[in-house]
């Protein structure tokens, strides 16, 4: 016999536990279903922080920070639970990018400033700058773990269904709903039949060969990624966020952006951006390369002279990357889709899990700039 509900949420990281909440708070009927354990390690939501990072110049990334900081507030007062730490974020490394995301969060009334090298090295001797710095004083971290936490009570708390253990097999879309088969961990027979009027996907890693044939997606590639976190040499250091957008020249030994924040109790995190090897999310090693080690290590020797580069303690995620690196947010029949995060995404789960509400109810489309159609894909 199926099982009916309104809404169907398939996968239990942020963006599913934002959606289901949003759901669940305007009075549907909602069940999540997630594979794995709560805080599992699998995918790319766990982990202890996130970086709060505003340093943008699209507006549709920008108007998405704005509503997230202010719906992360609405959280934590509900939860009442400290979700973020705004110790500011610093971005350095590529003047061109530095001065138009500056020019940009300006003209939107942040609270942003301009410094020097000079001036930036004094502030946090622990790094080392080349060329002027942002600094974002409404940015610094999201403390993850306990986010993830947070929107699952809040969901729960409004009446959505979480179960976990349950892993989708098929969606059968028609015109009028959707019928989901699902192989259920420790339940009697195993497999069951779900019907839901709509089926949001935010699986993560695994959404592509879920929605393969139901929707004409853009590449996803999945990447497993490897930052770490440091020790620094002196507990009195300060430490912001930072973006290091390092350019081709000089620095053409490190190829890739790195970013990092300040991981209470457990170091600096740092790491490169979007580096990682292409796998599948179910046969991962869970360890970098002794190169990848090498280059990392490195790089810290390099430019933090307030970390030990020889303390690392290795992290393994996900990453879920479009070309662009812009999200998927769109809807086609009884199927929303949120996806291809691209290592950015977490910051802004509150605001997506809105989108993704809106669009499952058709309440509203999301914004153009994420929508299938911008990727070339429909």
């Amino acid at each position: 016999m199926s099982e009916p509900t309104d809404h169907l949420v398939i996968g239990g990281g942020a963006m599913g536990l934002a959606t289901a909440r949003q759901l669940a708070s305007r009075g549907a009927s909602v069940r999540l279903l997630e594979r794995f354990e709560a805080h599992h390690t699998r995918g790319a939501s766990h982990g202890s922080t996130r970086n709060l990072n505003n340093a943008y110049d699209e507006p549709a990334y920008l108007d998405l920070f704005d509503e997230a900081t202010t719906l992360w507030r609405a959280l934590e007062s509900e939860t009442r639970t400290e979700l973020l730490g705004l110790h500011g974020l610093v971005t350095h490394g590529d003047e061109g990018v530095v001065a138009s995301a500056h020019d940009a969060l300006v003209a939107r009334g942040a609270a942003v400033s301009l410094l020097s090298a000079d001036e930036a090295g004094t502030r946090w001797p622990g790094m080392r700058f080349a060329g002027g710095a942002l600094f974002s004083a409404e940015a610094g971290i999201v403390h993850a773990a306990r986010a993830l936490a947070a929107l699952e009570t809040s969901a729960i708390r409004h009446g959505a269904i979480v179960e976990r253990g349950e892993q989708v097999l098929r969606i059968e879309p028609s015109a009028n709903d959707a019928r989901v088969r699902v192989t259920s961990r420790g339940r009697e027979g195993g497999i069951r039949e779900l019907v839901a009027d709509h089926v949001t996907v935010a699986a993560g890693a695994w959404t592509a060969p879920l929605l393969d044939g139901l929707i004409e997606l853009p590449s996803l590639t999945v990447t497993e990624e490897h930052p770490a976190h440091f020790a620094p040499r002196s507990a009195s250091i300060p430490w912001p966020s930072f973006n290091h957008l390092l350019p081709p020249e000089p620095l053409a030994s490190f190829a890739a952006p790195v970013y990092g924040m300040p991981s209470p109790g457990e170091g600096v995190k740092v790491g490169f951006h979007r580096v990682g090897e292409t796998v599948d999310p179910d046969a991962r090693t869970f360890r970098a390369s002794d190169a990848q080690r090498a280059t990392l290590r490195r790089y810290v020797t390099e430019w933090f002279p307030g970390l030990d580069p020889d303390s690392p303690t290795e992290i393994s995620c996900t990453y879920t990357s479009t070309d662009s690196g812009r999200f998927v947010l769109d809807t086609v029949g009884p199927i929303t889709v949120g996806a291809g995060f691209s290592g950015h995404g977490f910051k802004f789960t509150p605001a997506i899990g809105r989108v993704l509400a809106d669009a499952a109810m058709g309440h509203s489309t999301p914004p153009e700039f994420f929508r299938l159609a911008a990727h070339g894909a429909r």
